[in-house]
């Protein structure tokens, strides 16, 4: 069976071009040769910073076969008086057959000519000339360019193409205007280690053939080489290293035969925050830094830089990029004592001249709102007078450090450097920690703020973030959302529930909504019902997806079509994922189903009465002297004992209470419903149906209590 090979030899490509075109092919190479009916043993696919490849084995000679019957005209329109009108033999022509082929049929609307129509299979060369050009244009990718006079784009200029069915070379052309390549059986290798160009045998030779001449194209196995290689360097040095995923992901797509140089620097740039060295290597140097131990505290005065060059001329490239580093190490020395010549707090006035969002003013402005909900966060939590002003002065500082020199260079530095240059100041641990941690989590592992100052000072920041592009009416939609607000909310109810907090998102959001109206002038009221609207979205995706909880029961503690339910999970955040998780406990353990039934359809039956959703005492609300049955008697009986156990569920939050007492009052619904003594509910008088829907409604808020039971769906 065949084997074939597509090389597209190029200029350098971009690394992450190359990382999303393998991608790419590795999906929809397959899916192209299964449309045109070839199934092949095996797909690889290649690329270096200067090649695409794809490695097709087990090709057939040729498509199968295809015969299809096809359907025409009706018989009517086709034949008349026993002649073929042009209407069938339109159909014949087109279909490349005599009108003797043709076949007249039954079917359900009548009868209508058919067709047997067989289709030799293409040879698979014709086919694959076809699809090549295809494969190579339909790539996608950020900065696609042209060149020549075509209006086809590519990531760089295509230089060279290879492509073999078996030993022999199909001919191809990739035609871009003016520009045309076409095939042949010569590739380029290294261009230090190897110069001259290559000539591949056959489809299976080519890994071999290039790995001969200096090119690993496999990229997983140039991960692996770089991997061991910055490990094996990192103990020659005498220390420990981190294999930073995005680096690595990087580099394995920059160089075609890797090999490790170990660089130096002077020990005396080691007096620079540690941030700021393995900043300046990893994101923009690419290189990896050295740590004495594993605990990646303290650095050694070496990197590892991965190479693409002659491993015998490292020496030389290791002063070639000890030069760099020593520059930019220099430059990072000067900027972080420049900037600690004045106290953090100095920084603030400069804030006035950053613009947070057109609209919105300045970070400084946007600085002034965040002190103020963090301390609306802290009066709500009841903070202390020494923790509330931890929390205010973390506030004021937190974008102090947009403006230094350090982070104006380095932005990834954002927070590391405030905290450091807080320290430097004489501001407290506490606050110095905080503004760090006041960005997180970044999505980087989900790392939360870890200190109840962080933690107060990151909500209040996010939360005006959130109010702010709201009020400006730029709500997310589809997977548009350059705010990052999705994130924003997920992180608020991440902290909350990570810190235990006892806030209430209803109020929050009111106090802040209206601050912002009142300032620029918008629509409170429509600004607070889209900001719970995409909270309570927020909300039941986290309880889904991370919480693992069954959608049903999502419903049953978020409410449907009940505002007032749903207000509930915003007031406490806390409540609503303590009475999911318990859901799906009682799921998992059997519990539910004990109270199912009869909670359930004393809801839906209830819904057929008027009593309102906060009632729990059935004192005021039963008439006992319109009992008929015993049994009405033994439910509100039932009833004023679970008063209490409901009650003291709420207070303590502890479910199991309430839980507990709807298993003793499930059987004593059971025989109101079903039982010997049961009752018919919707009585023909209507002071006696009103008061056996009122001991249902009584049941049912009860039950509420934990959840809406109506929501809950039986054997999920």
């Amino acid at each position: 069976m065949p084997a074939f090979l597509l090389e597209v030899g190029t200029e350098e490509l971009p690394a992450s071009f190359l990382r999303n075109a393998i991608i790419q092919w590795r999906s929809r190479i397959p899916q192209s040769l299964e449309a045109n009916s070839l199934t092949p043993e095996a797909v690889e696919v290649y690329g270096t910073p200067r090649r695409l490849a794809v490695l097709i084995t087990g090709l057939p000679l040729q498509q199968p076969d295809k015969e299809e019957e096809i359907k025409g005209p009706p018989a009517q329109a086709a034949f008349k008086d026993g002649q073929p009108t042009p209407a069938a033999i339109g159909f014949a022509k087109k279909q490349g057959v005599e009108i003797t082929a043709l076949e007249i049929r039954p079917t359900e609307k009548g009868d209508f000519v058919f067709v047997q129509k067989k289709t030799a299979g293409r040879p698979v060369a014709e086919i694959l000339t076809e699809l090549v050009p295809q494969w190579v244009w339909n790539l996608e990718g950020k900065r696609l360019m042209r060149w020549g006079s075509g209006d086809e784009r590519f990531s760089r200029p295509i230089r060279w193409l290879v492509a073999l069915l078996d030993g022999d070379v199909l001919p191809l052309e990739l035609k871009n205007g003016e520009k045309t390549v076409k095939s042949d059986r010569i590739s380029q290798a290294h261009r230090v280690l190897h110069p001259e160009p290559v000539s591949i045998s056959h489809p299976t030779e080519y890994v071999n053939t290039l790995r001969s001449a200096f090119v690993t194209v496999i990229p997983e196995e140039r991960e692996k080489v770089i991997t061991q290689k910055v490990q094996a360097a990192a103990q020659t040095a005498g220390g420990h290293t981190v294999l930073y995923p995005d680096l690595l992901a990087e580099i394995i797509n920059l160089v075609e035969y890797p090999s490790a140089v170990i660089g130096k620097f002077e020990p005396e740039f080691l007096q620079l925050p540690t941030e700021v060295i393995t900043e300046v290597m990893v994101t923009h140097q690419r290189y990896f830094p050295i740590f004495k131990n594993d605990d990646n505290k303290e650095l050694l005065p070496n990197f590892i830089t991965i190479s693409n060059g002659d491993p015998a001329k490292s020496d030389i490239i290791a002063v070639g990029n000890e030069k760099v580093i020593r520059a930019r190490l220099a430059d990072g020395r000067f900027f972080y004592e420049a900037d600690l010549a004045k106290p953090l707090e100095s920084y603030l006035p400069q804030l006035e001249k950053v613009t947070f969002q057109e609209e919105l003013g300045s970070v400084r402005a946007k600085v002034d709102r965040i002190v103020n909900i963090a301390g609306q966060i802290s009066n709500q939590l009841q903070l202390d007078a020494a923790t509330s002003e931890n929390i205010h002065k973390a506030a004021l500082l937190c974008k102090a450090d947009l403006v230094t020199q350090m982070v104006y260079e380095f932005p990834e530095l954002q927070g590391i450097m405030g905290e450091k240059y807080a320290l430097a100041s004489g501001e407290n641990s506490e606050v110095a920690k905080a503004i760090f941690e006041h960005y997180l989590p970044t999505g980087a592992g989900d790392i939360l703020p870890a200190t109840l100052t962080g933690q107060v000072v990151s909500l209040a920041d996010k939360l005006d973030t959130l109010v702010s592009i709201f009020g400006l009416g730029l709500i997310p939609t589809g997977s548009s959302d350059p705010f990052a607000l999705r994130r924003a909310a997920n992180s608020i109810v991440k902290i909350t529930w990570f810190a235990n907090l006892q806030i209430n998102l209803v109020v929050l959001i009111e106090q802040i909504a209206t601050n912002f109206a009142t300032t620029f002038n918008k629509d409170e009221k429509s600004l607070i019902s889209n900001l719970q609207e995409f909270f309570l979205q927020r909300i039941r995706t986290l309880l889904q997806e991370e919480k693992q909880i069954d959608y049903d029961l999502v419903n049953a503690v978020l409410g449907e079509n009940d505002p007032e339910y749903t207000e509930r999970a915003l007031q406490d955040l806390l409540d609503v994922r303590d009475r999911a998780l318990y859901l799906q406990q009682i799921r998992k353990d059997g519990t539910l189903d004990k109270i199912y039934e009869t909670v359930n359809r004393s809801t839906r039956l209830a819904a057929q009465g008027d009593l309102d959703f906060q009632q729990l005492e059935p004192q005021s609300l039963v008439k006992p002297e319109l009992f008929q049955k015993s049994s009405e008697q033994a439910f509100y009986n039932a009833l004023v004992e679970l008063v209490p156990q409901t009650q003291a569920a709420q207070k303590t939050r502890n479910y199991q209470l309430l839980i507990a007492a709807l298993e003793k009052i499930a059987p004593t619904v059971s025989t109101f419903f079903d039982g010997a003594d049961s009752v018919l509910v919707m009585d023909s008088d209507p002071n006696i149906k009103g008061n056996r829907l009122n001991l249902l409604g009584l049941l049912r808020n009860h039950a509420r209590v934990l959840a809406d039971f109506g929501a809950i769906v039986k054997n999920l």
